[in-house]
Order: C-alpha cells, then sequence, then structure tokens
C-alpha cells in the first residue's frame, strides 16, 4: 500500500512502560532509526496487515477456477525449497 507523503505532520502521543520503551529503542538503534520512525513503521505495518487480512477479493469463475488449480499444485522441487524443508526451525535450534 502507498502513502502520499505530504509535509505536514502530525504528533500521536502513547504511554508506554520502560520496559516496553526500552525494548524499542533497542530494536531502533539497531537499525539505525529513531524511536519515532521505528515505531511509526511498525504500526504501519500491522494496520496494512489487518486491513489486508479483512479484505474480501472477488473474481470471476474462470479465475477462480485456476487459482483453485494453482493452490492444489505442490511447489517444484528446486534446491532453494530443499535446504529450506532441512533448515531447522529456531525455536527447534
Amino acid at each position: 500500500m502507498a502513502y502520499v507523503q505530504t509535509k505536514e505532520a502530525v504528533s500521536i502521543n502513547i504511554r508506554a512502560k520502560v520496559r516496553q520503551r526500552d525494548l524499542i529503542d533497542q530494536a531502533a538503534q539497531r537499525l539505525g532509526r529513531s524511536r519515532s520512525d521505528f515505531m511509526l513503521e511498525a504500526a504501519c505495518r500491522e494496520a496494512e496487515d489487518v486491513l489486508l487480512d479483512q479484505t474480501f477479493f472477488t473474481v470471476n469463475a474462470s479465475t477462480f477456477v485456476k487459482f483453485l488449480a494453482m493452490m492444489d499444485q505442490p511447489l517444484p522441487p528446486t534446491d532453494k525449497l530443499r535446504r529450506l524443508l532441512k533448515t531447522k526451525a529456531p525455536w527447534d535450534k
């Protein structure tokens, strides 16, 4: 989703616990970003996910049949896919 950038900025004020603020600051610092930039980007990304999860898409019957056929076909066995499937999940390491 693209947003039109304007020079006008508004304030958004929120309350946070010290621990939350410190966590956000640590992550923002690792990315070389300001707290505000980090929080705004994260909030916008989450907002887009929420909206997209609740978006209803309509297609005609033939497009839907094609979509179902694509969903029923397994991915082709590539080296990249094999490596991915052999990789342990971070929580299993």
